[in-house]
């Protein structure tokens, strides 16, 4: 199978503006680097993500991305993770998404 680049879009706060504690980000990459050999965390600038539920409405979270390279993708175990993420952070949807990678 062909190595992916999974990413993980995570927010900085919870829906009520308070920050989650760094143990919950060390946790989460301490797991990703004993599992896959290294992650890439950028935390110093989040980024801001914008969604539109409804008409007239937008959402705003500030984001950090993790990045891990999966050289032996298993779906079924992301899936799993996100659901943990989601339940960790409460939040109703947490993006992961695996790109396609050829490292050069």
């Amino acid at each position: 199978m062909a190595t992916r680049l999974v990413q993980l879009l995570l927010p900085v706060a919870d829906n009520e503006g308070r920050a989650f504690a760094p143990e919950v980000y060390a946790d989460l990459r301490r797991m990703l680097v004993e599992r896959f050999g290294g992650a890439t965390a950028y935390v110093r600038s989040p980024a801001e993500g914008l969604w539109a539920p409804r008409a007239g409405e937008v959402n705003r979270d500030r984001i950090v991305l993790v990045e891990v390279m999966d050289t032996d993708y298993d779906p079924v175990w992301w899936r799993a993770c996100r659901a943990t993420l989601e339940r960790v952070l409460r939040q109703q949807a947490v993006v992961v998404r695996a790109l396609p990678m050829e490292q050069l």
